[in-house]
């Protein structure tokens, strides 16, 4: 059922989809993203299979959510397969690994070895992209060994990373952390858009996830803790896997100058968090409509078939920022005050009522969906300042 909130903002959205990138006034739209105060947006624009809405609003006094979207080849060969990239970096402990992911990760995907064998079967693999995610991992941890002396934070800075990339008619979903992808699926039937979730969540408030932290480190009874009623890592952090975390991957880094905060009493000898990707391959089909990727933030607010109902009931354009406005909405309603009462308030107090929120709405016209040849300009937009 959807909430009475989340009908009065659908119920005004029963509109014929608006195509391009226009706004309102019918004038060029948002051709490099627009700012409201803390939220930025990109209404639409067009990917390799469909049109695509963006949105990002901060919270955080650094901005800690990173994201992108990549549409055309998806290797470093022109003959190679094109497609669509999504990416969403929530970050932690500082905005530093988001933006290295952001920076580093999508170039693996079309350089790592291996990726030259996509140009020949004109698809992707679960292997490049697993070798693109420890890459990235390595580079970054490389580099807090470099600056260790002069800035050892660094080792206590991390990210989620949420990966989709279609291509050659296939959907494939790579994902270390906390955020989710939510797939909307026409059910013919009832006639309905149903909300399938498609990643893993590497949460330690999961039983699932306790259990694998508990077979990967059978020798450590303390390596999930219940603390203040939130099961943690270590009792340090929720997430069991990231890129990033070197104080929790490597006991080199678990130590000074670190601050004592960070630092565990036993040393360790295997990771505690991994970098390792879950990743899931599936074709798509005509009834897969749409895909929502959006960081924690959204779902801590909207459950998935409300924000897909949302989606399948209001107009393309904007649909990101409409998203991001209703969960904000429900932030507001929580603590007993409006929305516009929220807006005033200034990144860092902002944190007290809603995380930094990141989301990205890829629909899926069926008809581009297996293409293999994109005729269109090269499409790169990244958010996150």
């Amino acid at each position: 059922m959807i909430s009475a909130t989340i009908l009065k903002i659908v119920s005004p959205c029963f509109k014929p989809s608006v195509e391009g990138d226009r706004d309102s006034s019918g004038k060029a739209g948002d051709a490099n993203g627009r700012v409201d105060g803390l939220l930025w947006y990109k209404d639409s624009g067009r990917h390799v299979n469909g049109d695509f809405s963006m949105a990002v609003v901060q919270a955080n006094n650094l901005l800690e959510d990173q994201s992108q979207l990549e549409s055309g080849p998806m290797s470093s060969f022109e003959s190679g397969p094109q497609g669509t990239f999504v990416g969403i970096y929530d970050g932690h402990g500082g905005p530093e690994a988001s933006r290295f992911v952001n920076e580093h990760l999508f170039k693996h995907i079309k350089t790592i070895h291996g990726a030259e064998f996509t140009s020949e079967n004109q698809g992707m693999s679960a292997d490049v992209i697993s070798k693109a995610f420890l890459a990235t991992e390595e580079d970054f941890l490389s580099l807090v060994k470099k600056q260790w002396q002069i800035k050892p934070l660094l080792a206590s800075v991390g990210s989620c990373c949420l990966v989709g990339i279609i291509c050659s008619g296939k959907l494939y979903i790579a994902n270390a952390g906390d955020s989710r992808v939510v797939l909307g699926k026409l059910e013919k039937a009832v006639k309905q858009v149903k909300a399938i979730q498609l990643s893993v969540e590497h949460n330690a408030s999961y039983e699932s996830v306790r259990d694998e932290l508990h077979l990967l480190h059978p020798n450590d009874p303390q390596i999930v803790v219940l603390k203040h009623k939130v099961w943690r890592v270590k009792g340090i952090i929720q997430i069991s896997r990231s890129i990033g975390d070197a104080y929790l991957k490597k006991a080199e880094f678990n130590r000074e100058p670190l601050l004592s905060k960070f630092r565990l009493s036993e040393t360790f000898h295997k990771p505690i968090l991994q970098a390792e990707p879950a990743i899931s391959v599936q074709k798509l089909f005509p009834e897969d409509k749409f895909l929502i990727f959006a960081s924690d933030g959204l779902w801590e607010h909207l459950s998935n078939q409300e924000a897909v109902d949302i989606v399948h009931s209001c107009p393309r354009n904007g649909i990101a920022k409409k998203l991001i406005k209703t969960a904000l909405r429900e932030a507001a309603k929580k603590r007993e005050m409006r929305y516009s009462d929220l807006k005033k308030i200034d990144r860092g107090v902002r944190r007290h009522f809603h995380d930094d929120i990141t989301v990205i709405v890829l629909f899926l016209d069926s008809h581009l969906v297996s293409r293999s040849v994109w005729r269109g300009p090269l499409i790169s937009v990244k958010a996150g300042g």
